[in-house]
């Protein structure tokens, strides 16, 4: 979607406002996840904070969907919406809470910086979007800020709990890549389905599909009403909300822009943590999250080099 010119009638206007709105609400609401799944994790595990936070958002989805009968449409479209709560919701939701263990929120979420970057050239393999000279530099410079963040944050020693930030750097790239993944999947067989419907689907089917896992690990000592309070949190607003209000980012703004939200997520992540859980924010963490931010803003498209750069085609 793109800003109306200063000629445009009067009605274009709130449309463009209410994309803004939802772009800096879900950035706000997924950079508190991180938060929320690192207070869960610590009493409830790490399989149970995922599916849970799944099954949570199920159940409020779940009946908002049957309200405004669209669970016609719930059932026709049951085979993708298996297949984007596996990349969208359960794959990913259980890479974090693994990856949270051993390396910080703020971390974390700048790594979930680089869905663009995997969005981008999944896009190009997939749907042959195209990538000119300007968009191929933007994935380089992306990928290097990857390599220089995880050079600076990363071990693949184990420490005393046999967990390695290395390893934990990795889980948060595999969540990214199912992302990338999901949001071109969404362009090609549930772009004409309603939000409501690809929200609740996709967490109902992730909530199935970590059914098992919660199962096996369920906590032997009930959690205490802060790590119940974190758990309602992620999974009502960083989750059943926020993924109505992606879905029809996605609807309004396009896969490119709706992506992009993952640049402001980092700046709140990093604000969550380190006024709640005493964070440090490095020098270097904010390097490499700028050097991240600015290649996944060339690679999308939203910013592009000048034309005495030479390289714009």
């Amino acid at each position: 979607m793109s800003t109306p010119p200063a000629s445009a009638s009067p009605v274009a206007a709130p449309a463009s406002r209410a994309w803004l709105f939802d772009f800096v609400l879900l950035a706000a609401l997924w950079g508190s996840s991180f938060l929320f799944m690192r207070l869960a994790i610590v009493e409830v595990g790490v399989w149970a904070t995922a599916g849970l936070r799944v099954a949570i958002a199920a159940a409020v989805l779940g009946p908002l969907v049957l309200a405004r009968g669209l669970g016609p449409r719930l059932l026709q479209h049951w085979r993708p919406s298996l297949l984007m709560g596996a990349l969208n919701s359960a794959i990913p939701f259980a890479c974090f809470c693994w990856a949270l263990q051993s390396i910080s929120t703020g971390l974390s979420a700048i790594l979930n910086a680089t869905v663009p970057l995997f969005g981008a050239v999944i896009a190009w393999f997939w749907l042959r979007s195209p990538l000119d000279a300007s968009r191929v530099v933007g994935l380089v410079v992306g990928f290097a800020g990857v390599a220089l963040l995880a050079s600076g944050k990363a071990s693949f020693v184990p420490d005393a709990s046999g967990l390695s930030s290395g390893l934990a750097v990795l889980a948060c790239l595999l969540a990214c890549v199912c992302y990338g993944l999901s949001a071109s999947l969404t362009k090609v067989v549930m772009a004409d389905v309603p939000p409501l419907v690809t929200a609740g689907g996709s967490q109902l089917s992730a909530a199935v599909l970590l059914a098992p896992a919660v199962w096996l690990s369920w906590p032997g000592a009930w959690p205490s009403w802060r790590a119940v309070g974190a758990l309602l949190a992620v999974g009502v607003l960083c989750t059943a909300l926020a993924y109505v209000l992606y879905f029809r980012l996605l609807q309004r703004a396009g896969p490119t822009r709706t992506l992009a939200v993952t640049f402001v997520v980092p700046v709140f992540a990093m604000v969550y943590g380190a006024l709640l859980l005493d964070e440090a924010v490095t020098a270097w963490m904010l390097l490499c999250g700028s050097v991240i931010a600015c290649g996944t803003a060339l690679s999308t498209g939203l910013v592009r080099l000048p034309r005495w750069a030479g390289l714009r085609s």
